[in-house]
């Protein structure tokens, strides 16, 4: 490989939320990397901070087209640059969303498990959260079309987070999915929000549908949100882009980032994204590879050493989503106890809510080493756990 994803870098004393741990620790709860982003994103991040001058700036034309571009090559899809709205981030522009355009007391349908900073994205904003729960049946998931649409039909119900690929579960909603769900809200005037943050992290010989790429009769009343900071682990340069077909939707959405605060750039943000969005190619193709090895070795080892769970295989994200239910159906608890016995530190499931009780989520981007520690930490923990 060209980039060497095996290095250990030491993030305890770098102000990092994930490190922010004991000492004998090993943190792997929160989507963030331990690997350095590619080289040409630090090169230009150097040259900004070389000019000495950190003055306010403007999102150049030059961002929109290598996003375009980006998308053209990895995704097979090329959106018009008039679709494209740049913000400071995904999770501010959902609440930007949801503020100006739905109202207080409006359903916001979910499709639990789900990313649990949506539930108090929807609460803290007045409007309440709608579960169509994903049915779980041999260790996969799938959509409760019935149940779905009823949600959808109640006039309450006014918009639906689409996570795509969804997290924690690592799927990849297709086509026919997507653009099922789609001409549902749509018959029942519902907006799709598409949280599109995890598009870019795909297995080898998978790909994501991006939901602007379908066609403009079910997207029209969609607003699709992606941001390279999954991809490349920026999360601290909060640049994000919207994908809005509609222009009368995306007028709206303008007005209310610009209301809230979140639509100018940072000083790092727009030379690093440009980079990441011209540059970062190998880099990813190779970071895919490594992220699917080590997820060949934790489903590996897990089907030899712990018969007690299972690893669920995974479309897409850096994400193991691990079914504990055989040990419990309390994976707060049963997190807490592999933490305090063994320093292994993941994400309960049951923040995720549906039946994330019976799991726990493990960060996979992260050098082999440390999953190769974090394997043996669970053994123990289970071993003990049963005892």
């Amino acid at each position: 490989m060209q980039f060497n994803f095996d290095k250990i870098n030491d993030r305890r004393n770098a102000n990092s939320s994930k490190w922010q741990v004991k000492e004998h620790e090993l943190p792997m709860w929160v989507a963030d990397m331990d690997i350095q982003t590619a080289p040409a994103i630090i090169e230009a991040m150097h040259k900004d901070a070389d000019r000495g001058i950190f003055g306010y700036q403007y999102v150049p034309d030059e961002y929109y087209r290598a996003i375009a571009s980006w998308y053209k090559k990895e995704h097979n899809f090329e959106p018009d640059l008039d679709w494209l709205v740049f913000s400071n981030g995904v999770m501010p522009s959902i609440g930007s969303i949801l503020r100006h355009l739905t109202d207080l007391g409006d359903n916001v349908l979910l499709q639990e498990p789900n990313y649990n900073s949506f539930y108090n994205a929807i609460t803290s904003n007045g409007r309440h959260i709608v579960n169509s729960e994903l049915e779980y049946q041999y260790g996969k998931y799938s959509i409760n079309w019935k149940d779905l649409e009823e949600k959808l039909s109640d006039p309450q119900t006014t918009a639906m987070i689409v996570c795509n690929p969804h997290n924690p579960a690592g799927i990849i909603w297709d086509k026919e999915t997507l653009t099922k769900i789609g001409k549902l809200a749509n018959k029942h005037d519902v907006l799709i929000i598409s949280d599109e943050i995890h598009g870019d992290i795909t297995m080898p010989g998978y790909d994501y549908v991006p939901f602007a790429s379908l066609d403009a009769e079910v997207t029209k009343n969609s607003i699709s949100l992606a941001s390279p900071s999954k991809t490349f682990n920026l999360a601290i340069l909060h640049a994000a882009t919207l994908f809005i077909p509609n222009a009368k939707l995306r007028q709206k959405v303008e007005h209310a980032i610009s209301v809230d605060g979140i639509n100018s750039p940072g000083i790092m943000s727009m030379d690093a994204s440009i980079a990441a969005y011209t540059q970062g190619h190998e880099w990813l193709t190779e970071l895919r590879q490594y992220i699917q090895k080590n997820r060949e070795y934790v489903e590996d080892f897990a089907k030899k050493n712990l018969p007690d769970i299972k690893v669920l295989q995974a479309q897409a994200t850096y994400l193991a989503w691990i079914d504990c239910s055989k040990l419990t159906d309390k994976s707060d608890e049963f997190n807490q106890f592999l933490r305090d016995k063994t320093g292994l530190y993941l994400a309960e499931g049951t923040k995720y809510r549906g039946n994330g009780n019976q799991f726990l989520r493990m960060n996979l981007a992260t050098p082999k080493s440390n999953v190769e520690d974090a394997m043996q930490r669970l053994v123990k923990g289970i071993a003990e756990y049963k005892a």
